[in-house]
């Protein structure tokens, strides 16, 4: 007869509604469509600060003074070239490996020589995410010249994280909108709760693993199209149709078939999702700089027709698929810079984790049979 087991008190699917644990780094209200880190409302951070001031508040939980701003360029400018045997990994990839895969390898291979690596000391890990950051724009960028038969560009140390990018990846320094638009793209995806990534990355630093594997996790976890992998889909569609009104009607479609609409609905937010806002903003002005807003229209078209057939509102992917591809960024890449943004957010998690550690172990909703006795493989 078998036992009684213990099961847990409540089962919930994708650990929808589930508290895992208390944070001090963001805060969302899903209904009111508000996203807020470290007290700050993205509106206010998007429009009055830059990517490196995020990453100094996600990191610190204030923004910094000119003083401690200026250091940390220094920082991140001094870090920003990957070492030689990270390089030299990348050059081994094969041509036609997809990205993330390639960024998830080379941002673990990064451990090695890492002189913190040994150390989750708040100090060795705050040294450690100035370098993870500073190097995974080079890692993207230097991937993808070395596919085409490129050589890397060496970061330059007077532009800004997103500039630099631009410039790493095309050989050319950016126009200053280009690299204005990008630097606010990565201040509105740079932290978003307990999302998949995060999540990934907090329960590997549980386990007092180092930073680089959690960092590694949470790329893992990213590359995934239910997360990261979405803004890619949407560009894709816009491309295969064409045309507004070749969009409108696949898009019917796949509503009808029951099909997901890539960059729609998000499991927190039931209104439009705030850094959607910004990028439709962004998409739009992009668009007309460059006498071409087709994409950016094929994408209004879209949305009163999603919210009508399934009343989803667009989330973050939506309007960033178009505004990537208006800069002129392959499309492969729209995760990578996801990553090269969220990494802010990771490491402070990660920081924050350490910080007051209880290793992540939920209980699972056993479900399953009872009393099974081995027969002998003879007789099965």
């Amino acid at each position: 007869m078998s036992q009684a087991v213990a099961s847990p008190t409540k089962s919930s699917a994708g650990l929808e509604g589930v508290v895992a644990a208390p944070s001090e780094i963001c805060f969302i209200d899903g209904v009111a469509g508000r996203l807020v880190y470290r007290g700050y409302e993205i509106a206010d951070l998007v429009e009055h600060a830059s990517f490196e001031e995020t990453a100094f508040l996600l990191w610190e939980s204030r923004l910094p003074n000119r003083s401690e701003l200026a250091q940390l360029k220094s920082q991140l400018s001094s870090n920003a070239s990957p070492p030689p045997h990270t390089m030299a990994i990348l050059k081994t990839l094969p041509a036609e490996t997809e990205p993330m895969d390639a960024l998830r390898t080379a941002v673990s291979s990064l451990s090695g020589g890492d002189p913190d690596l040994t150390s989750n000391d708040p100090a060795a890990n705050r040294r450690k995410a100035v370098r993870i950051t500073a190097q995974i724009p080079a890692l993207v960028a230097g991937f993808h010249r070395l596919r085409n038969g490129q050589k890397p560009v060496k970061p330059d140390g007077g532009l800004s994280l997103a500039a630099n990018f631009l410039y790493m990846l095309t050989g050319k320094k950016p126009h200053e909108t280009l690299g204005r638009v990008l630097d606010a793209a990565l201040v509105l995806h740079a932290e978003h709760g307990f999302n998949a990534s995060t999540f990934a990355a907090r329960v590997t630093a549980a386990t007092l693993a180092d930073m680089h594997a959690a960092v590694t996790a949470a790329i893992a976890a990213l590359k995934g199209p239910l997360h990261g992998g979405a803004n890619q889909e949407v560009m894709e569609l816009l491309l295969e149709c064409g045309s507004a009104d070749a969009a409108e009607k696949r898009i019917r479609s796949m509503l009808a078939a029951g099909e997901k609409i890539p960059g729609f609905g998000h499991r927190v937010y039931r209104t439009f999702d705030p850094r959607a806002a910004f990028l439709r903003k962004m998409s739009k002005q992009l668009g007309e700089a460059a006498d071409n807003t087709k994409w950016y229209e094929m994408s209004e078209r879209l949305i009163p027709i999603v919210k009508e057939l399934k009343n989803k509102d667009p989330n973050v992917d939506f309007f960033s698929a178009s505004a990537y591809y208006t800069m002129g960024i392959p499309i492969d890449l729209y995760t990578p810079i996801f990553a090269i943004a969220r990494v802010a957010g990771w490491t402070a998690h990660i920081m924050e984790q350490h910080s007051n550690n209880r290793i992540i172990r939920p209980q699972d909703d056993y479900r399953g049979p009872f009393d099974r006795k081995v027969i002998p493989i003879e007789e099965r």
